[in-house]
Protein backbone atom coordinates (compact mmCIF):
# COMPACT_ATOMS: atom_id res chain seq x y z
CA UNK A 1 0.00 0.00 0.00
CA UNK A 2 1.69 3.71 -0.78
CA UNK A 3 2.76 5.84 1.99
CA UNK A 4 0.04 9.19 2.50
CA UNK A 5 2.98 11.09 2.96
CA UNK A 6 4.16 11.24 -0.32
CA UNK A 7 3.62 14.42 -2.21
CA UNK A 8 2.34 13.83 -5.96
CA UNK A 9 4.76 15.61 -8.47
CA UNK A 10 3.71 19.15 -10.29
CA UNK A 11 2.76 18.79 -13.64
CA UNK A 12 6.01 19.83 -14.97
CA UNK A 13 7.39 16.89 -13.46
CA UNK A 14 4.92 14.30 -14.11
CA UNK A 15 4.76 15.13 -17.83
CA UNK A 16 9.26 15.20 -17.48
CA UNK A 17 9.17 11.62 -15.99
CA UNK A 18 6.13 10.11 -18.03
CA UNK A 19 8.48 11.27 -21.63
CA UNK A 20 11.46 9.35 -19.75
CA UNK A 21 10.17 6.54 -19.32
CA UNK A 22 8.19 6.46 -22.44
CA UNK A 23 11.71 6.86 -24.43
CA UNK A 24 13.15 3.87 -22.09
CA UNK A 25 10.17 1.49 -23.01
CA UNK A 26 10.29 2.31 -26.19
CA UNK A 27 10.80 -0.73 -28.59
CA UNK A 28 12.48 -0.82 -31.75
CA UNK A 29 9.71 -1.39 -33.61
CA UNK A 30 7.59 1.54 -32.28
CA UNK A 31 10.86 3.61 -32.68
CA UNK A 32 10.95 2.64 -36.48
CA UNK A 33 7.20 3.66 -36.37
CA UNK A 34 7.57 7.15 -34.20
CA UNK A 35 10.94 7.71 -36.35
CA UNK A 36 8.75 7.33 -39.90
CA UNK A 37 6.12 9.40 -38.16
CA UNK A 38 8.83 12.52 -38.10
CA UNK A 39 10.25 11.73 -41.91
CA UNK A 40 6.58 12.13 -43.36
CA UNK A 41 6.60 15.22 -41.71
CA UNK A 42 9.82 16.85 -42.56
CA UNK A 43 8.63 16.00 -46.30
CA UNK A 44 4.96 17.47 -46.03
CA UNK A 45 6.70 20.72 -44.09
CA UNK A 46 9.44 20.61 -45.88
CA UNK A 47 11.49 20.42 -42.39
CA UNK A 48 14.55 18.98 -42.95
CA UNK A 49 15.32 18.89 -39.19
CA UNK A 50 12.98 16.25 -38.45
CA UNK A 51 14.87 14.05 -40.47
CA UNK A 52 18.19 15.09 -38.88
CA UNK A 53 16.47 14.59 -35.60
CA UNK A 54 15.68 10.82 -36.91
CA UNK A 55 19.50 10.31 -38.20
CA UNK A 56 20.67 11.14 -35.17
CA UNK A 57 19.60 8.09 -33.60
CA UNK A 58 20.23 5.73 -36.14
CA UNK A 59 23.51 4.20 -34.58
CA UNK A 60 21.77 3.36 -31.20
CA UNK A 61 19.00 1.87 -33.08
CA UNK A 62 20.88 -0.09 -35.29
CA UNK A 63 22.47 -2.05 -32.52
CA UNK A 64 19.00 -3.12 -31.65
CA UNK A 65 17.25 -4.06 -34.91
CA UNK A 66 17.31 -7.95 -36.10
CA UNK A 67 14.78 -9.59 -38.70
CA UNK A 68 12.05 -9.79 -36.54
CA UNK A 69 12.24 -5.95 -35.60
CA UNK A 70 12.46 -5.05 -39.24
CA UNK A 71 9.97 -7.64 -40.41
CA UNK A 72 8.07 -5.78 -38.30
CA UNK A 73 8.20 -2.31 -39.21
CA UNK A 74 7.67 -3.42 -42.70
CA UNK A 75 4.25 -5.23 -42.22
CA UNK A 76 2.82 -2.11 -39.25
CA UNK A 77 3.72 0.48 -42.16
CA UNK A 78 2.73 -0.88 -45.66
CA UNK A 79 -0.82 -1.85 -46.13
CA UNK A 80 -2.19 -5.26 -46.57
CA UNK A 81 -2.19 -5.33 -50.54
CA UNK A 82 0.61 -3.23 -51.07
CA UNK A 83 3.40 -4.61 -53.35
CA UNK A 84 6.17 -4.10 -51.26
CA UNK A 85 9.71 -5.68 -51.31
CA UNK A 86 10.67 -8.44 -49.51
CA UNK A 87 13.97 -7.41 -47.99
CA UNK A 88 14.06 -9.36 -45.06
CA UNK A 89 14.76 -13.28 -45.83
CA UNK A 90 15.03 -15.82 -43.65
CA UNK A 91 12.06 -14.44 -41.23
CA UNK A 92 10.00 -17.34 -41.18
CA UNK A 93 11.22 -18.48 -37.79
CA UNK A 94 9.17 -15.55 -36.26
CA UNK A 95 5.39 -16.15 -36.78
CA UNK A 96 3.87 -12.83 -38.57
CA UNK A 97 3.10 -9.76 -36.95
CA UNK A 98 -0.88 -8.55 -36.59
CA UNK A 99 -0.72 -4.81 -35.87
CA UNK A 100 -4.37 -3.51 -34.71
CA UNK A 101 -4.27 -1.24 -37.90
CA UNK A 102 -2.50 -0.85 -41.06
CA UNK A 103 -1.96 1.61 -43.14
CA UNK A 104 -4.05 2.65 -46.45
CA UNK A 105 -1.42 3.72 -47.79
CA UNK A 106 2.12 3.59 -48.91
CA UNK A 107 4.39 5.53 -47.04
CA UNK A 108 6.58 8.06 -49.01
CA UNK A 109 9.90 7.54 -50.50
CA UNK A 110 11.81 9.09 -47.76
CA UNK A 111 10.63 6.55 -45.59
CA UNK A 112 11.34 3.11 -48.15
CA UNK A 113 15.12 4.43 -48.33
CA UNK A 114 14.98 4.93 -44.51
CA UNK A 115 14.22 1.07 -43.99
CA UNK A 116 16.25 -0.06 -46.67
CA UNK A 117 19.53 2.05 -44.16
CA UNK A 118 18.30 0.30 -41.57
CA UNK A 119 18.28 -3.18 -43.44
CA UNK A 120 22.01 -2.94 -44.80
CA UNK A 121 22.92 -2.04 -41.57
CA UNK A 122 21.89 -5.03 -40.11
CA UNK A 123 23.30 -7.27 -43.05
CA UNK A 124 26.81 -5.70 -42.21
CA UNK A 125 26.11 -7.50 -38.86
CA UNK A 126 26.76 -11.02 -40.61
CA UNK A 127 29.44 -12.19 -42.93
CA UNK A 128 26.93 -14.26 -44.63
CA UNK A 129 25.08 -11.66 -45.98
CA UNK A 130 27.44 -9.24 -47.07
CA UNK A 131 26.88 -10.10 -51.04
CA UNK A 132 23.43 -9.21 -49.93
CA UNK A 133 24.39 -5.91 -48.36
CA UNK A 134 26.32 -4.60 -51.89
CA UNK A 135 23.05 -6.25 -53.86
CA UNK A 136 20.87 -4.06 -51.73
CA UNK A 137 23.35 -1.21 -51.61
CA UNK A 138 23.32 -0.74 -55.18
CA UNK A 139 19.70 -1.05 -55.73
CA UNK A 140 19.08 1.79 -52.82
CA UNK A 141 21.56 3.69 -54.98
CA UNK A 142 19.93 3.27 -57.98
CA UNK A 143 16.20 4.08 -56.68
CA UNK A 144 17.70 6.99 -54.61
CA UNK A 145 19.06 8.60 -58.30
CA UNK A 146 15.61 7.78 -60.07
CA UNK A 147 13.64 9.69 -57.47
CA UNK A 148 15.62 12.75 -57.67
CA UNK A 149 14.05 14.47 -54.73
CA UNK A 150 16.12 16.99 -52.76
CA UNK A 151 13.83 15.25 -49.20
CA UNK A 152 16.10 12.26 -49.26
CA UNK A 153 19.47 14.14 -49.43
CA UNK A 154 20.28 13.64 -45.46
CA UNK A 155 19.12 10.27 -45.44
CA UNK A 156 21.32 9.95 -49.04
CA UNK A 157 24.39 10.98 -46.99
CA UNK A 158 23.58 8.14 -44.64
CA UNK A 159 23.32 5.57 -47.12
CA UNK A 160 26.42 6.04 -48.66
CA UNK A 161 28.67 5.11 -45.63
CA UNK A 162 26.83 2.58 -45.40
CA UNK A 163 27.20 1.74 -49.32
CA UNK A 164 31.35 2.34 -48.11
CA UNK A 165 30.83 -0.04 -45.47
CA UNK A 166 29.63 -2.90 -47.71
CA UNK A 167 31.90 -3.03 -50.25
CA UNK A 168 35.02 -2.74 -46.95
CA UNK A 169 33.46 -5.68 -45.24
CA UNK A 170 33.28 -7.76 -48.35
CA UNK A 171 37.11 -6.82 -49.40
CA UNK A 172 36.20 -4.74 -52.69
CA UNK A 173 36.31 -0.65 -51.09
CA UNK A 174 38.49 0.02 -54.57
CA UNK A 175 35.31 -1.23 -56.48
CA UNK A 176 33.39 1.36 -54.87
CA UNK A 177 35.43 4.34 -55.66
CA UNK A 178 33.68 5.25 -59.36
CA UNK A 179 30.13 4.86 -57.64
CA UNK A 180 31.62 8.18 -55.47
CA UNK A 181 33.39 9.93 -57.91
CA UNK A 182 30.31 10.18 -60.09
CA UNK A 183 27.94 10.44 -57.19
CA UNK A 184 30.16 13.27 -55.90
CA UNK A 185 30.20 15.14 -59.09
CA UNK A 186 25.98 14.83 -59.33
CA UNK A 187 25.98 15.89 -55.50
CA UNK A 188 28.13 19.02 -56.25
CA UNK A 189 25.83 20.19 -59.23
CA UNK A 190 22.84 19.83 -57.28
CA UNK A 191 24.41 22.03 -53.94
CA UNK A 192 23.65 18.77 -51.97
CA UNK A 193 25.77 19.82 -49.26
CA UNK A 194 25.28 16.68 -47.09
CA UNK A 195 25.53 14.17 -49.80
CA UNK A 196 28.66 16.13 -50.96
CA UNK A 197 30.78 16.08 -47.39
CA UNK A 198 30.02 12.41 -46.99
CA UNK A 199 30.74 11.68 -50.40
CA UNK A 200 34.46 13.29 -49.75
CA UNK A 201 34.95 11.04 -47.01
CA UNK A 202 34.33 8.26 -48.27
CA UNK A 203 36.71 9.36 -51.52
CA UNK A 204 39.20 10.08 -49.13
CA UNK A 205 39.36 7.15 -46.96
CA UNK A 206 39.27 4.66 -49.61
CA UNK A 207 42.47 6.42 -51.03
CA UNK A 208 43.99 6.59 -47.62
CA UNK A 209 43.04 2.82 -46.78
CA UNK A 210 45.62 2.04 -49.85
CA UNK A 211 48.06 4.82 -49.18
CA UNK A 212 46.90 6.63 -52.07
CA UNK A 213 47.95 9.81 -50.65
CA UNK A 214 48.93 12.08 -54.01
CA UNK A 215 45.56 11.51 -55.28
CA UNK A 216 44.09 12.04 -51.91
CA UNK A 217 45.86 15.56 -51.80
CA UNK A 218 44.86 16.09 -55.66
CA UNK A 219 41.24 15.71 -54.46
CA UNK A 220 41.38 18.07 -51.61
CA UNK A 221 42.52 20.78 -54.19
CA UNK A 222 40.03 20.42 -56.64
CA UNK A 223 36.91 20.11 -53.75
CA UNK A 224 35.78 22.51 -51.49
CA UNK A 225 34.16 21.26 -48.59
CA UNK A 226 31.09 22.64 -47.61
CA UNK A 227 30.61 25.03 -44.74
CA UNK A 228 27.24 23.74 -43.64
CA UNK A 229 28.49 20.06 -42.63
CA UNK A 230 27.58 18.52 -39.65
CA UNK A 231 30.72 18.58 -37.03
CA UNK A 232 31.25 14.38 -37.42
CA UNK A 233 31.70 15.07 -41.41
CA UNK A 234 33.79 18.19 -40.19
CA UNK A 235 36.08 15.89 -38.05
CA UNK A 236 36.23 13.19 -40.36
CA UNK A 237 37.33 15.10 -42.83
CA UNK A 238 40.54 16.69 -40.84
CA UNK A 239 41.22 13.69 -39.47
CA UNK A 240 41.77 12.52 -43.32
CA UNK A 241 43.72 16.18 -43.83
CA UNK A 242 45.59 15.37 -40.73
CA UNK A 243 46.91 12.37 -42.35
CA UNK A 244 47.38 13.80 -45.58
CA UNK A 245 50.10 16.37 -44.23
CA UNK A 246 51.36 14.16 -41.51
CA UNK A 247 52.84 11.87 -44.64
CA UNK A 248 53.86 15.25 -46.36
CA UNK A 249 56.27 16.61 -43.70
CA UNK A 250 54.01 19.46 -43.33
CA UNK A 251 53.31 18.76 -39.00
CA UNK A 252 52.19 22.46 -38.38
CA UNK A 253 49.33 21.88 -40.37
CA UNK A 254 48.81 18.54 -39.80
CA UNK A 255 49.00 19.26 -36.32
CA UNK A 256 45.92 22.19 -36.59
CA UNK A 257 43.87 19.87 -38.65
CA UNK A 258 43.64 17.10 -35.51
CA UNK A 259 43.64 19.53 -33.21
CA UNK A 260 40.37 21.01 -35.23
CA UNK A 261 39.10 16.60 -35.68
CA UNK A 262 39.35 16.52 -31.44
CA UNK A 263 37.25 19.48 -31.29
CA UNK A 264 34.88 18.32 -33.79
CA UNK A 265 34.43 15.09 -32.87
CA UNK A 266 31.84 13.33 -30.87
CA UNK A 267 31.75 12.70 -27.28
CA UNK A 268 34.67 10.09 -26.70
CA UNK A 269 32.34 7.20 -25.21
CA UNK A 270 30.45 7.62 -28.09
CA UNK A 271 32.48 7.26 -31.05
CA UNK A 272 35.64 5.84 -28.89
CA UNK A 273 37.23 3.91 -32.09
CA UNK A 274 37.43 7.86 -33.95
CA UNK A 275 38.46 9.08 -30.62
CA UNK A 276 41.02 6.91 -30.12
CA UNK A 277 42.52 7.13 -33.63
CA UNK A 278 42.62 10.80 -34.10
CA UNK A 279 44.42 10.72 -30.67
CA UNK A 280 47.25 8.37 -31.70
CA UNK A 281 48.32 10.27 -34.54
CA UNK A 282 47.82 13.47 -32.78
CA UNK A 283 50.52 11.85 -30.24
CA UNK A 284 53.08 11.19 -33.13
CA UNK A 285 52.61 14.65 -34.97
CA UNK A 286 53.53 16.36 -31.86
CA UNK A 287 56.68 14.64 -31.28
CA UNK A 288 57.42 15.13 -34.85
CA UNK A 289 57.46 18.81 -34.01
CA UNK A 290 59.12 18.83 -31.12
CA UNK A 291 56.94 18.68 -28.51
CA UNK A 292 55.84 16.55 -25.63
CA UNK A 293 52.24 15.63 -25.50
CA UNK A 294 50.30 16.47 -22.22
CA UNK A 295 51.00 13.31 -19.92
CA UNK A 296 46.93 13.84 -18.95
CA UNK A 297 46.02 12.51 -22.43
CA UNK A 298 47.68 9.00 -21.96
CA UNK A 299 45.69 9.14 -18.49
CA UNK A 300 42.08 9.32 -20.32
CA UNK A 301 39.68 6.55 -19.48
CA UNK A 302 39.01 5.85 -23.13
CA UNK A 303 43.01 6.47 -24.13
CA UNK A 304 44.55 4.96 -21.48
CA UNK A 305 45.05 1.76 -22.89
CA UNK A 306 44.71 2.67 -26.73
CA UNK A 307 47.84 5.04 -26.22
CA UNK A 308 49.85 2.44 -24.00
CA UNK A 309 52.26 1.64 -26.51
CA UNK A 310 52.57 5.26 -27.99
CA UNK A 311 53.32 6.06 -24.15
CA UNK A 312 56.18 4.09 -24.21
CA UNK A 313 57.41 5.94 -27.34
CA UNK A 314 57.31 9.24 -25.40
CA UNK A 315 58.94 8.55 -22.84
CA UNK A 316 61.81 6.99 -24.90
CA UNK A 317 61.41 10.32 -26.64
CA UNK A 318 61.97 12.53 -23.70
CA UNK A 319 64.85 10.29 -22.61
CA UNK A 320 66.81 10.03 -25.92
CA UNK A 321 68.23 6.66 -26.00
CA UNK A 322 68.47 5.60 -29.05
CA UNK A 323 68.63 1.75 -28.04
CA UNK A 324 65.66 1.64 -26.20
CA UNK A 325 63.84 3.58 -28.82
CA UNK A 326 64.71 0.92 -31.35
CA UNK A 327 63.82 -1.97 -28.74
CA UNK A 328 60.55 -0.14 -28.23
CA UNK A 329 59.86 0.32 -31.78
CA UNK A 330 60.55 -3.38 -32.51
CA UNK A 331 58.08 -4.48 -29.52
CA UNK A 332 55.10 -2.55 -30.50
CA UNK A 333 55.55 -2.61 -34.72
CA UNK A 334 52.89 -4.65 -34.73
CA UNK A 335 50.27 -2.45 -33.55
CA UNK A 336 51.97 0.46 -35.30
CA UNK A 337 51.51 -0.96 -38.96
CA UNK A 338 47.79 -1.89 -37.75
CA UNK A 339 47.10 1.96 -37.02
CA UNK A 340 49.09 3.02 -39.88
CA UNK A 341 51.61 4.96 -38.45
CA UNK A 342 54.92 2.81 -38.20
CA UNK A 343 56.31 5.18 -41.36
CA UNK A 344 55.44 8.35 -38.70
CA UNK A 345 57.35 6.72 -35.89
CA UNK A 346 60.19 5.39 -37.98
CA UNK A 347 60.94 9.06 -38.37
CA UNK A 348 61.15 9.92 -35.15
CA UNK A 349 64.61 8.65 -34.92
CA UNK A 350 66.13 11.58 -35.41
CA UNK A 351 64.13 13.76 -32.60
CA UNK A 352 65.49 10.73 -30.39
CA UNK A 353 69.20 11.80 -31.23
CA UNK A 354 68.68 15.68 -30.94
CA UNK A 355 67.29 14.79 -27.57
CA UNK A 356 69.86 12.70 -26.86
CA UNK A 357 72.42 15.71 -28.00
CA UNK A 358 70.21 18.35 -26.16
CA UNK A 359 70.46 16.50 -22.83
CA UNK A 360 74.56 16.52 -23.30
CA UNK A 361 74.59 19.68 -23.96
CA UNK A 362 73.22 20.97 -21.22
CA UNK A 363 75.13 18.37 -18.76
CA UNK A 364 79.10 18.65 -20.41
CA UNK A 365 80.09 21.86 -21.37
CA UNK A 366 82.87 19.76 -23.21
CA UNK A 367 82.55 16.47 -24.71
CA UNK A 368 84.18 13.78 -27.22
CA UNK A 369 82.74 12.46 -30.17
CA UNK A 370 83.49 9.26 -29.26
CA UNK A 371 81.82 9.67 -25.97
CA UNK A 372 79.27 11.18 -27.78
CA UNK A 373 78.63 7.68 -30.12
CA UNK A 374 79.06 5.57 -26.99
CA UNK A 375 76.01 7.40 -25.10
CA UNK A 376 73.66 7.79 -28.07
CA UNK A 377 74.79 3.98 -29.57
CA UNK A 378 75.48 5.39 -32.96
CA UNK A 379 77.70 3.35 -35.31
CA UNK A 380 80.96 6.12 -36.09
CA UNK A 381 82.16 8.97 -34.53
CA UNK A 382 81.73 9.92 -37.82
CA UNK A 383 77.90 9.66 -37.58
CA UNK A 384 78.42 11.19 -34.05
CA UNK A 385 80.22 14.45 -36.15
CA UNK A 386 77.48 15.09 -38.49
CA UNK A 387 74.57 14.92 -36.19
CA UNK A 388 76.28 16.97 -33.74
CA UNK A 389 76.95 19.41 -36.89
CA UNK A 390 73.44 19.29 -38.15
CA UNK A 391 71.78 19.68 -34.23
CA UNK A 392 74.14 22.97 -34.31
CA UNK A 393 73.20 24.15 -37.61
CA UNK A 394 69.54 23.86 -37.02
CA UNK A 395 69.80 25.51 -33.54
CA UNK A 396 68.99 22.33 -31.42
CA UNK A 397 72.19 22.83 -29.24
CA UNK A 398 74.18 26.11 -29.01
CA UNK A 399 78.06 24.94 -29.30
CA UNK A 400 80.19 23.85 -31.58
CA UNK A 401 82.99 21.52 -32.73
CA UNK A 402 86.79 21.33 -32.86
CA UNK A 403 87.75 19.21 -35.22
CA UNK A 404 91.37 19.26 -34.36
CA UNK A 405 90.63 17.88 -30.98
CA UNK A 406 87.62 15.68 -31.65
CA UNK A 407 85.19 17.16 -28.92
CA UNK A 408 82.20 19.28 -28.84
CA UNK A 409 82.34 22.32 -26.55
CA UNK A 410 78.58 24.05 -25.74
CA UNK A 411 78.23 27.65 -24.52
CA UNK A 412 75.63 28.84 -22.27
CA UNK A 413 72.02 28.17 -21.67
CA UNK A 414 70.34 30.76 -23.86
CA UNK A 415 67.01 32.53 -22.35
CA UNK A 416 63.76 32.69 -22.63
CA UNK A 417 63.36 35.37 -25.42
CA UNK A 418 64.07 34.76 -29.26
CA UNK A 419 62.54 34.65 -32.59
CA UNK A 420 61.74 30.69 -31.37
CA UNK A 421 59.83 31.97 -28.61
CA UNK A 422 58.05 34.49 -30.63
CA UNK A 423 56.77 31.81 -33.14
CA UNK A 424 55.65 29.72 -30.69
CA UNK A 425 53.61 32.60 -28.69
CA UNK A 426 51.59 33.58 -32.50
CA UNK A 427 51.28 30.48 -33.18
CA UNK A 428 48.66 30.05 -30.09
CA UNK A 429 47.34 32.90 -30.62
CA UNK A 430 46.44 32.04 -34.39
CA UNK A 431 44.67 28.94 -33.16
CA UNK A 432 42.42 30.95 -30.16
CA UNK A 433 41.69 33.61 -32.97
CA UNK A 434 40.62 30.46 -35.04
CA UNK A 435 38.83 28.99 -32.82
CA UNK A 436 36.73 32.33 -32.17
CA UNK A 437 36.25 32.73 -35.40
CA UNK A 438 34.77 29.20 -35.91
CA UNK A 439 32.78 29.32 -32.64
CA UNK A 440 31.09 33.08 -33.82
CA UNK A 441 30.45 30.85 -37.24
CA UNK A 442 28.67 28.19 -35.56
CA UNK A 443 26.52 30.28 -33.39
CA UNK A 444 22.48 29.74 -34.26
CA UNK A 445 19.98 32.07 -33.97
CA UNK A 446 16.34 31.54 -33.94
CA UNK A 447 14.80 31.40 -37.47
CA UNK A 448 12.73 34.51 -38.51
CA UNK A 449 13.81 36.12 -35.17
CA UNK A 450 14.38 39.75 -36.62
CA UNK A 451 10.33 39.77 -38.02
CA UNK A 452 9.17 39.40 -34.83
CA UNK A 453 11.05 42.84 -33.08
CA UNK A 454 9.83 44.24 -36.98
CA UNK A 455 6.61 43.25 -36.10
CA UNK A 456 6.35 44.80 -32.40
CA UNK A 457 8.30 48.12 -34.18
CA UNK A 458 5.74 48.28 -36.22
CA UNK A 459 2.78 47.77 -33.76
CA UNK A 460 4.09 50.42 -31.11
CA UNK A 461 4.63 53.05 -34.54
CA UNK A 462 0.66 52.21 -34.78
CA UNK A 463 -0.29 53.12 -31.25
CA UNK A 464 1.82 56.53 -31.40
CA UNK A 465 0.17 57.51 -34.66
CA UNK A 466 -3.06 56.67 -32.72
CA UNK A 467 -2.37 58.36 -29.87
CA UNK A 468 -1.47 61.72 -31.49
CA UNK A 469 -4.36 61.44 -33.94
CA UNK A 470 -7.04 61.31 -30.53
CA UNK A 471 -4.54 64.16 -29.12
CA UNK A 472 -5.27 66.31 -32.26
CA UNK A 473 -8.94 65.58 -32.42
CA UNK A 474 -8.88 66.27 -28.12
CA UNK A 475 -10.21 62.63 -27.13
CA UNK A 476 -8.16 62.27 -24.49
CA UNK A 477 -8.91 63.49 -20.65
CA UNK A 478 -7.11 63.19 -17.64
CA UNK A 479 -8.21 60.01 -16.44
CA UNK A 480 -6.76 58.29 -20.08
CA UNK A 481 -3.00 59.84 -19.90
CA UNK A 482 -2.88 62.87 -17.92
CA UNK A 483 -2.64 65.11 -21.32
CA UNK A 484 -6.05 66.99 -20.42
CA UNK A 485 -4.49 69.91 -18.19
CA UNK A 486 -1.95 70.57 -21.30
Amino acid sequence: MASTDAKPPKDGEKKNGEKKNEEKTLTPTAEIKVNIAFIERAVSELEPRFTHRVLRSLTALRKRTNDKVLRDAIEENYPADSARPRWIVDSTAYPPSTPPSKPTSDPVPEVEIYLRLLIIHHFHTSKENYAKSIQLSNETVDKMQALNRRSVDPIAAKIWFAVERSYELSGELADARPLFLAAQRTAALRHDDDTQASLINRLLRSYLHYNLYDQADKLVSKTTFPTSASNPQFARYHYFLGRIKAVQLNYTTAHTNLQAAIRRAPPAKTAPGFYQAVHKLFVVVELLMGDIPDRSIFRHPVLEKALAAYFDIVKVVRTGSLSEFQATLTKHAAQFEADKTYTLIVRLRQNVIKTGIRRLSLSYSRISLRDICLKLHLDSEEDAEYIVGKAIRDGVIDGRIIHEKGWMECEGRKNGYGPDVSEVYMRRIAYCMDLHNQSVKAMRYPQDAHRKELAAAQGARERERELAKEIEEGDLDEDDGGLGGF
